[in-house]
Parts: structure tokens; sequence; C-alpha cells
């Protein structure tokens, strides 16, 4: 039997890799993890931990806008973008550190730099070779740019944690995720923001009335949205850039920020030695096991672009450990995920939307009501929630929940445990709710409205 350096080499310590490495080490397999940038990844270093600091920092804003409709003396606040940004910094340096004691406490071996095939079993990094018995891919995906003119004059998410001032004024090219959520937190800041997408609606693949109510909400918040309208060309002029949309008509900002999609991290890790197979869009194809066209190759998170969410790649990474490491093996369910949009307000959805469920079932029953939440009563901020179910009627179980609303994120967890288990309608009428929440309208709702 050949020796191999190691059991396990995984390459990309975000949060599936890391929890792979950790939980593989756990099982007793001697495991080493390679890293190019920083511990923990998208998420703790570039993405959803920074992203939601910055739109706590934004809701400050519009919050001492209403305040004086509960009484207090209007305030003249001001905001030091540098103040936030060191901030931020210091929290993810502390959450780094955190990664870094787990996977040492669990007795992983930490590389740092870019980790590259070197044929079967063999990785090389830093000019020299290791091996491993298995080797798990966890490389995650990074911003992709629009392929028009003065594209190289665009900003995407990762640069904004980073911008030495807040622009004035920002044009935010896309309609999914990032392009809302940031948009949501410039607007927060006070800035002037313009956001342009293309499609007919924003966020492509959820349910519809929540598409439509989200956008709505964010053109009442201040957010100039436009829809069914390109970029074309952007360009630098007096000292601004100008972005030349499909319309013919010119907008002049201080910066743009592309958040027109994400691409998977394969280039320049020689998988060509290893013949592993990637679809159409440079995902690397694998399994329900996370096997890709390999032996002994696997791979989790965003790199296999299945369902792009930290906890996904998480349990992704924790189901491979278990399997090849642990002597349990289970394949992977991203079967009624919940998922939520940091906009302003924020949005969040579990199951499937009510065109998914008619599509699948013979007859759907829809539940949903649109309020002034109370504290907008006082404000008299224009404000209106959604709330959502999509019930299969044939069983009666609740098969989708949908919420616009603020706190939507925390509201939908518990809604995903309920849809996890099967609930309906029923279980849901029989629920006495939290007076007076927002929460509480998902066992209120009695009128089937088709």
């Amino acid at each position: 039997m050949q020796n191999y350096d190691f059991d396990l080499f995984v390459i990309g310590a975000g949060s599936g890799g890391v929890r792979a490495a950790r939980v593989a080490a756990g099982h007793g397999a001697r495991v080493a993890i390679a890293e190019e940038y920083r511990l923990g990844g998208t998420c703790v270093i570039r993405g959803c931990v920074p992203k939601k600091l910055l739109m706590y920092a934004s809701q400050f804003g519009p919050g001492f806008a209403d305040s004086a409709g509960f009484g207090w003396s209007r305030m003249d606040p001001s905001h030091s973008w540098t103040s936030l940004i060191a901030a931020k910094n210091a929290e993810i340096t502390r959450l780094e550190g955190i990664y870094r004691r787990l996977l040492e406490a669990a007795g992983v071996e930490i590389f740092t730099g870019r980790a590259q095939f070197s044929g079967p079993n063999e990785i090389t990094i830093n000019g020299a070779s290791v091996s491993a018995n298995t080797i798990l891919i966890a490389t995650g995906a990074t911003p992709a740019m629009p392929a028009v003119p003065g594209a190289q004059l665009m900003i995407t998410s990762n640069d904004a944690f980073d911008l030495p001032a807040a622009p004035d004024r920002i044009a935010i090219v896309g309609g999914g995720y990032i392009a809302c959520e940031f948009a949501g937190i410039f607007n927060g800041l006070g800035r002037k923001v313009v956001q342009l997408h293309r499609g007919s609606q924003i966020l492509r693949g959820f349910d519809d009335e929540l598409r439509n109510h989200l956008g709505d909400e964010l053109s009442k918040s201040g957010i100039d949205l436009r829809l069914g309208v390109d970029v074309v060309a952007v360009e630098r002029q007096r000292g601004a850039l100008s972005v030349h949309l499909s319309t013919g008509e010119a907008i002049e900002v201080d910066a743009v920020m592309a958040a027109t999609g994400r691409m998977c991290n394969t280039w320049r890790l020689g998988l060509e030695t290893v013949d592993v197979a990637l679809d159409i869009n440079g995902a690397i194809k694998v399994d329900e096991f996370s096997q890709t066209s390999c032996p002994g190759v696997y791979a989790v998170g965003d790199v296999t672009n299945r369902l792009n969410l930290t906890p996904v790649a998480i349990h992704e990474g924790h189901a491979f450990a278990d399997t090849i490491f642990g002597g349990k093996p289970r394949s992977i369910d991203h079967a009624n995920v919940p998922f939520a949009v940091f906009s302003q307000p924020q949005a969040a959805s579990v199951g499937l939307s009510e065109a998914q469920a008619r599509a699948r079932y013979a007859d759907v029953a829809i539940y949903g009501s649109t309020l002034r939440p109370m504290r907008a009563a006082l404000s008299q901020r224009n404000e209106k929630a959604l709330v959502k179910l999509v019930v299969d009627e044939s069983t009666d179980r609740v098969v989708g929940a949908h919420i616009v609303g603020a706190d939507a994120a925390e509201i939908i967890q518990g809604i995903a445990v309920a849809i996890k288990a099967k609930a309906t309608k029923a279980d849901f009428d029989t629920t006495l709710g939290v007076h007076p929440t927002l929460a509480e309208e998902f066992v209120t709702l009695r009128s089937r409205r088709t």
C-alpha cells in the first residue's frame, strides 16, 4: 500500500474546506489545508460577514430619520467611512484568528500559498510537492466582470470593502443578491445610488411576487432602480465616470460596481493533470457525494456551483468528511434550504416559489398578506412588508414561504424548520403567534388568494 504525506489535502480554507478539514481530522485523518490569501474564505473575509457589518452601519441613517416620529429631537449625525472600515477590518482579523486556532487545535497542518495539482495524489505548493490519498477542492468563486469597454474602471464587491472613501454617487450593475445588498448599504449611508439591471425584475429565480414587492420597496427607499437596461461602456470623464446605457443615455457617477455574477475559481489549479471535468460554466462536476470525475478528488462549495451559500458549503464539507473518513456515508440534500438577501428591507425564502409549486403540483393554494410594519406607524415611513405561504392542496403541506421585511432573515430560519419537518397549513393555523410581530403573520394567514 502506498504511503502518502497526508490522508487528506484541502485546497482552499473557506467555510467548506475548513469544516471538511476539521471533521476529517476529528475522524483520525492526517489533514493539511492550503490557502493563498486569508483563512475564512469569501464569507469571512470578503462576503457575508463584512457585508452584514456594513449593512448594520447603513441602517442607522434611516433610523435617525425615523426617530423623530418616536419623540426624539432631530439630530444631525455624520458618518466616518474610514472608522467603519477600520472596525470591520479588526473584526475580520479576529475571526480569521479563530479559524486558525480551530484548525491548529484539530491537528490540521496549514500551508500558506497557492496549491496546484502536479499529478495524481500530488500537490505542489511554494515549490515543494506533497502527496495525499484524497484531495478536496474548496476554492470557491470570485466576482465576474462584464465584457464591456471600460470594465477595468469598475469595482467589485471585493474592492468595495476596502475603498479609501465611500463614493458620493455609485452605479451598481446587476440585480442579484450582491447588487441589491450593496445598493441598500450605500443608500443607507446617504449616497446617491442607481441600480442598473438588464432583466425585467431583480432577483431572478426568487418568487415573482417577492421580486416585485422588493423592487418596489427598493425604489421607495431612494434607490434609482432601472430595469431592462444594460451598461454598454464605461469611461472616465472630468474626474468622474460616465456610464453609457443601452437606452442611449449616459449617467455620471463616482464609482461603478459590477455585481453581475461570479465565476468558479478553477483556473491555475492544474486540474488538467488529473482530468477533473468541468461544466460549461467552469464549475467542477460532482456527484451526490461530492466526488469529481477523478478518483480520490472531491469538491465542495461554490466551486461546484450547486447552491452557493455558506451553510451549504459547510454541510457539503461535513458530509464529505463523514463519508470518506467517518464511515458514515451521506449524500448532499439541497432541498428546502433557507436563504436571505440582506437588502433593505430584507427578503428571505425557503422551499418552492409559487411558479415552481404550480409546475409540480396540480392544486396549489396561496396565502399572503401585505401590511405596514408596526415600526412604520409612527415614523410614517412609506414601507410595506410581504408574507406569503405556498401550499400543496392535496396534502395541505406548506411547500414554500416568502417574506420581505425587517429581520426577514431571522424569521425565515424558524419557518424553515417547519417546512423541513413537512408541516401542514393546519399546523401553521393551530400555532399561536407572538404578538405584535411580523413573524406572527405566518400563523394568522387564513384567506386563500388563489
